[in-house]
């Protein structure tokens, strides 16, 4: 068939009849034609249309994940590249931890650190009227053992007691003190807590230092 009869035909044609689908016999053959190609490519359209709305989804679901593994990487870079720093601190906070330990004695070094606080003190000419330890008290995490002490002397004497007992090899702290004039004689009265100090165990018992 010619161009031109084509054209006639489409010309000629009631395009309203178009939704009596019922004439669709009697319908010229170049408009059966070109309905079909129309729906061929609408259908086409909507196929596209539908796979590219799937693809840009799963698109975007990978840029999601990308972005959520590079952001984990970066931080696990940071970790990594941190890592020798992170153990040279863990190492240096362990050795100042067991060299903290070592300045606390043990049960049995108790009465030897009394000792060194009588020898303190009376190095420091001082006259002791009490020194006796009293009830341990039990903390979190570690064991508190207080040593009452009563002694004779002058604000210098005591002022060089306290000196010598911050500087003993093992950890005592001083509290509560008070000094009052002794009746009759020209001397001082101090009374004060000294507390030393265990370390206490996950078993709620003092470990041994060294």
């Amino acid at each position: 068939m010619k161009a031109t009869a084509l054209i006639k035909e489409l010309q000629s044609f009631d395009w309203n009849n178009l939704s009596d689908i019922e004439s669709i016999g009697v319908w010229p053959g170049v408009v059966k034609m070109v309905i079909a190609v129309a729906l061929f490519f609408v259908c086409l359209a909507a196929g596209f249309w539908f796979d590219i709305r799937t693809l840009q989804a799963e698109l975007t679901r990978w840029q999601t994940e990308e972005s959520t593994l590079r952001t984990e990487f970066e931080q696990k870079s940071v970790l990594a590249a941190n890592l020798d720093e992170y153990k040279a601190q863990t190492v240096q906070m362990e050795e100042e931890f067991a060299e903290l330990l070592s300045q606390l004695p043990s049960q049995t070094e108790v009465p030897d650190l009394v000792d060194d606080v009588t020898e303190t003190g009376l190095g420091s000419s001082l006259t002791f009227s009490r020194i006796e330890l009293d009830s341990e008290v039990a903390q979190e995490f570690y064991i508190e053992q207080p040593i009452q002490i009563e002694v004779l002397g002058n604000y210098h004497d005591f002022g060089t007691f306290v000196s010598g007992v911050a500087a003993l090899p093992r950890i005592v702290t001083l509290h509560d003190f008070a000094i009052e004039p002794v009746n009759n004689r020209s001397a001082l009265q101090m009374t004060i807590t000294a507390k030393t100090y265990r370390y206490r165990t996950e078993g709620g018992n003092a470990a041994a230092t060294p």
